[in-house]
């Protein structure tokens, strides 16, 4: 049986999440990807469907950073993040 340990930095963020991937799936061909169970897909397909969304999202980091500067950078203070110093 599968178990999920991950958790949402900002849990509000879940259910679009959840639509980014389903998304990202069936533009990749992964009709009812909701559906399936990931078992029995290959790590590629698995992987192609999160590198996906690392793209996605890292595109969007960049462009709320294009778009409000400097301002931006402190916006994560307030939910959790760790910056490793």
């Amino acid at each position: 049986m599968a178990r999920n340990s991950n958790t949402h930095v900002v849990p509000q963020a879940g259910n679009a999440l959840d639509a980014m991937k389903f998304e990202v799936a069936n533009e990749l061909g992964l009709t009812n990807y909701n559906a399936v169970d990931k078992g029995q897909l290959t790590s590629r397909q698995n992987g192609y469907v999160g590198g996906n969304i690392t793209k996605r999202l890292v595109a969007l980091g960049e462009a709320a950073l294009a778009q409000q500067g400097t301002g931006a950078i402190g916006a994560t203070t307030g939910i959790g993040l760790e910056t490793g110093r």
